[in-house]
């Protein structure tokens, strides 16, 4: 997938993409992200996992700034996270962000779903819109629903066009917070298996998921999260075969054992 690097300097290509550094967030007495540090590299896909209430979609969301942080900084390609205005959103859509819930428009069709941000945020042409709109829709495996509503779809086509929404506006990095969670079980291979394609594609990612065998096949690295802190990062191999902490041992004997 081809990157927009050509505004101002030339990004270094060997310093992170997503950066978080010292990064906390309160909710009320609830100390949800404490002193988060974390790099990711450009192409590397980072699966975050931990038990819930460990402040796993509350970091998804703070790089998106759809949560504010208390204090710390987050940069995108080297450039700081502003806290509101033209300059966060421009900032904003070279970040694809899919949810749980889909959020697609229900008044509108798949193929104007997916070609209304490139058209309205990108001021690209509605003809190139929908071209563009029409390609991404046939690699997530959905171009022949491109003309229904949302309600006429799945579950799970209704995310893969959430995906290829993200993707119109040719992001740097995607977001994923647990979205496979809404799906009914025979739904989500088929989200997870575009997702991994996307992965295979170098696409930057970082993705929240209860999906043990996502993070195995997908992942360039694992980190796990409890309580708020990044207890242990590591490769899925190393992870899943000998993780270091004891909250790690606890959290994969609960969760394999099922």
């Amino acid at each position: 997938m081809t990157r927009d690097t050509t505004e101002g300097a030339t990004p270094d290509p060997a310093a992170p993409l997503v950066s978080l550094k010292n990064v906390n967030k309160h909710f009320g007495d609830l100390h949800v992200l404490q002193n988060i540090n974390l790099n990711v590299a450009r192409g590397e896909v980072v699966v975050v996992i931990g038990p819930s209430g460990s402040g796993k979609s509350t970091l998804c969301r703070a790089i998106n700034r759809l949560e504010t942080i208390d204090d710390g900084e987050i940069a995108i390609d080297g450039k700081v996270l502003p806290a509101e205005g033209k300059a966060l959103a421009k900032l904003r859509a070279d970040v694809g962000m899919v949810f749980q819930s889909f959020n697609l428009f229900a008044h509108k069709t798949i193929l104007e779903n997916v070609s209304l941000g490139p058209v309205k945020v990108k001021g690209m042409k509605s003809a190139e819109a929908k071209k563009l709109s029409m390609e991404l829709l046939e690699r997530v495996g959905v171009d022949n629903q491109a003309n229904k509503l949302p309600a006429q779809l799945s579950g799970g086509q209704q995310q893969r066009v959430a995906i290829a929404r993200a993707l119109a506006m040719k992001p740097k990095v995607m977001l994923f917070d647990e979205p496979t969670s809404a799906l009914d079980p025979e739904m989500i291979n088929e989200v997870l298996d575009t997702m991994v394609s996307l992965a295979k594609e170098g696409m930057t990612m970082i993705v929240v998921t209860h999906e043990m065998g996502f993070a195995r096949k997908a992942a360039d690295r694992v980190v796990f999260m409890a309580d708020g802190q990044i207890v242990e990062e590591a490769t899925p191999e190393e992870f899943f075969t000998n993780p270091k902490s004891a909250r790690a041992k606890d959290f994969l004997g609960k969760i394999l054992a099922h």
